[in-house]
């Protein structure tokens, strides 16, 4: 017998909060960073302030990322650091996507490229 596990296809695992292409560059630049800046991130997303807010708040209360306001000088700043739960969702998202990745990778023949 197969386990249930084993025969699903990898894209039935993909986690909608974590896969989603904006949240899924927030989670990995703070991943490599540890703690970024909230124009940095807006810079590099290509993002309005308004659309990265919302999608640090969905992380936020998945509790994948932690948001800290304060001040550097006289100017107001937000920095967002992935928590552990985080981590850890960001890896299981990469395993995911690998096997996805190794699937394709095995069946794909000449005529294809």
């Amino acid at each position: 017998m197969i386990d249930e596990a084993e025969s699903s296809h990898p894209a039935t695992g993909l986690d909608e909060v974590v896969h989603q292409r904006v949240r899924l560059g927030i989670l990995t630049i703070a991943h490599e960073a540890r703690r970024v800046e909230f124009g940095y991130l807006r810079n590099q997303l290509e993002l309005t302030a308004g659309n990265l807010s919302k999608h640090l708040s969905v992380l936020e209360a998945a509790g994948l990322i932690e948001v800290e306001k304060g001040y550097e000088g006289r100017r107001g700043r937000t920095w967002i650091t992935l928590t552990p739960t985080g981590t850890a969702a960001l890896a299981a998202e990469i395993g995911r996507l690998r096997k996805l990745i190794d699937r394709i990778g095995t069946t794909i023949t000449e005529e294809d490229r």
